[in-house]
């Protein structure tokens, strides 16, 4: 039988990874001290507790850039098969704006054919600005995360501003930090969620793009939007 996924030490094994190529040995041996254990089966306020020493033993140790580096290496990816033909469509056009309608049309083609949401609710999400390809102004894009899968629809029917920002997030931690009264995490960390775009705008111009956490639920906003800074030469 296939051993279960543990994403806590999938997650762990990223970020050690990503510490050693930025940061090298001494900062990964550093930062990582105490997680040897951690797992999904340890408790929640033991992996957050961690992951906040975690962040301030990195930011004692490495520069702002740095740290963006690390953290931004640590993102889940966006699958490259479905950028393959944004990709080639770019490399034949070099036409950014292209590139963009067609991810945001993958984005649409996500929420109707694999989410299978009603009408309604993808012109809510559109509405609101919530997408993968984000709203393209000039060369920057600001993108909205859209809430976690599971809990779209639950996101939208609430009126209760902290239970948006509890459902919010892709990742356990952060939703599991804000259903608690467990610290928050900080700001650093969220850009292991701005990584994803990097990642999706990177593949597609094969070119390294900045990105900047504009708002986080973390810091008490209701959305995470994250600004992507395109190369002028793209």
């Amino acid at each position: 039988m296939a051993e279960k996924f543990d994403f806590e030490k999938y997650w762990l094994n990223k970020f050690s990874n990503c510490l050693d190529e930025v940061a090298g040995e001494e900062v990964r041996k550093d930062v990582m001290t105490g997680s040897e254990k951690l797992s999904d089966a340890s408790s929640r306020e033991e992996v957050i507790n961690w992951s906040n020493q975690a962040m301030e033993r990195l930011s004692s140790l490495v520069n702002e850039e740095k740290q963006i580096d690390i953290m931004t290496g640590c993102a889940c990816n966006y699958s490259k098969s479905q950028l393959q033909e944004i990709r080639e469509k770019y490399e034949q056009t070099k036409d950014i704006n292209v590139a963009h309608r067609m991810l945001q049309q993958q984005f649409e083609s996500l929420l109707k054919n694999t989410l299978k949401l009603n009408e309604d609710l993808i012109k809510t999400i559109i509405k609101k600005g919530c997408s993968t390809a984000g709203v393209k102004e000039g060369n920057v894009i600001l993108a909205t995360k859209i809430p976690k899968s599971a809990y779209i629809k639950q996101y939208f029917e609430t009126t209760d501003p902290d239970e948006k920002r509890a459902i919010y997030c892709h990742c356990p931690r952060v939703r599991d930090a804000l259903k608690s009264s467990i610290e928050d995490l900080p700001e650093i960390y969220c850009y292991c969620g701005a990584g994803f775009f990097k990642g999706i705008w990177e593949e597609i111009l094969q070119k390294s793009v900045k990105v900047k956490v504009l708002e986080s639920v973390m810091k008490g906003d209701e959305v995470c939007k994250i600004a992507i800074y395109l190369p002028l030469d793209a």
